[in-house]
């Protein structure tokens, strides 16, 4: 998958995965531009989710993760941005249907609930993982035509 950057983002409950998972992405070669934050003191994860969010809608960048304790917050920040298709994500199966039927270009993961290896792993799938397209692009094109309008 060729792209210009993979945005990442987390609150201060995400901060210690999304460190795990830049090393680990950086191992892969995989291009990273971190969003925030980097601090562990409590903060709103709408500053730096919607950021990463962002290169997505701006096209400065194909996909993105974002992780937040829970990873619903995330979830819901994330798809208010025009284009972006998060899916909030805990296990492999998740991940390559999420790709191959939804086409998601936001990764959403929950601190809490995903341990950094299984995280890992996660990601894995989640980037190599085309899009089917047939059936799903006819779905995923009724969802953008309404963003469109709406």
């Amino acid at each position: 998958m060729k792209r210009k950057f993979l945005a990442i983002a987390a609150d201060h409950r995400g901060l210690e995965l999304k460190k795990k998972l830049v090393r680990f992405l950086k191992s892969k070669r995989i291009p990273v531009r971190d969003f925030g934050t980097f601090s562990p003191e409590s903060c709103d994860y709408p500053d730096y989710i919607l950021k990463a969010a962002e290169t997505i809608r701006k096209k400065q960048a194909d996909r993105a993760i974002a992780i937040c304790y829970t990873g619903i917050g995330s979830a819901i920040a994330a798809n208010k941005v025009r284009g972006v298709r998060a899916a909030l994500v805990q296990n492999a199966r998740q991940a390559e249907l999420s790709r191959a039927h939804n086409d998601s270009n936001m990764l959403i993961l929950g601190s809490g609930f995903v341990r950094p290896a299984k995280a890992k792993q996660i990601v894995g799938i989640w980037l190599k993982t085309p899009f089917e397209g047939g059936r799903h692009a006819r779905r995923v094109r009724k969802i953008t035509g309404y963003e469109k309008r709406n």
